[in-house]
């Protein structure tokens, strides 16, 4: 028997990056809604994830948390779906989808929150500062349709909706590099399911 996929989210979360990444890979999976609050620290899923957060699968006995985490794992679970490069190819496809767990995410949120590093405090920040965070993934995409290669990956799923979501609510949308490679993705038929699924869901909360 194939292992059971379940896919712990909110409608209203980054959990929706995993949410695209699923329908990419094509498996059945079942989702778990879990409400902000009570639901995301109740004991049954702490046991999940520790933190209290989504998104997070449970694949047979394997647990995933952390988004990046996850995408690079079901590249590695469902090879069929094609979504990770050969391991000797690997370089971009490690690199930028880190680059953006480790550093853009940081970056984007203590913008966001109005924190900025001074130039001394630079050094003890993994990501520097916001400018040369959001310069360097502007390179990072520049003229090009993927990240990895000349085929689409998980990398682009996280990296993409992480541009998507910088674009929609943040200032991202002030970089042209960035705003032509969403626009690249963002009409893929997976990411539209994802989308629309993710709608149907956020109906039925109460």
């Amino acid at each position: 028997m194939s292992k059971e996929l379940v896919f712990y989210t909110n409608p209203q979360s980054r959990a929706n990056i995993v949410h695209w990444m699923l329908e990419e890979v094509g498996a059945p999976y079942r989702p778990v809604l879990l409400e902000y609050g009570a639901a995301m620290k109740a004991p049954e899923y702490l046991a999940v994830n520790p933190m209290g957060k989504v998104p997070a699968i449970r694949h047979g006995e394997q647990i995933v948390t952390e988004g990046a985490a996850i995408c690079a794992y079901l590249a590695d679970a469902f090879p069929e779906a094609g979504l990770a490069p050969a391991p000797a190819a690997r370089g971009d496809y490690y690199r930028w989808l880190f680059f953006v767990a480790s550093c853009v995410e940081h970056a984007w949120t203590n913008q966001a929150a109005g924190f900025t590093p001074s130039a001394e405090q630079q050094r003890m920040f993994g990501y520097g500062s916001y400018e040369a965070t959001m310069d360097t993934l502007a390179k990072a995409v520049a003229g090009r349709r993927y990240l990895a290669g000349d085929r689409f990956s998980a990398a682009d799923v996280y990296v993409g909706r992480t541009i998507g979501y910088g674009i929609e609510f943040g200032n991202m949308r002030d970089r042209p590099e960035l705003v032509a490679y969403w626009n690249s993705l963002k009409d893929r038929p997976a990411l539209l399911r994802a989308s629309e699924q993710a709608e149907r869901w956020q109906a039925q909360q109460p």
